[in-house]
């Protein structure tokens, strides 16, 4: 099931503006349990989780900065 380009630009802003915050808050809630590592663990950690996240949804962000396929060019 493929979803149209609608859909996919609106779970893009949902996915934006409520999960990547809640993403964030949660990275730094782990790090902060981790007693402060040094400081080179700790800007690896950062890394490694700021692009982890985007992986999973990389098939809703594919495009969505283009024009609507869908609609008639005119």
């Amino acid at each position: 099931m493929s979803l149209s380009y609608k859909a996919r630009r609106r779970l893009a802003l949902l996915i934006l503006l409520i999960g990547l915050p809640v993403y964030i808050v949660s990275c730094i809630t782990v790090i902060n349990w981790l007693d402060r590592p040094s400081l080179w663990v700790e800007l690896l950690v950062y890394v490694v989780l700021g692009v982890f996240w985007a992986l999973p949804f990389k098939f809703i962000f594919k495009g969505v900065g283009q024009a609507d396929p869908d609609q008639p060019e005119g």
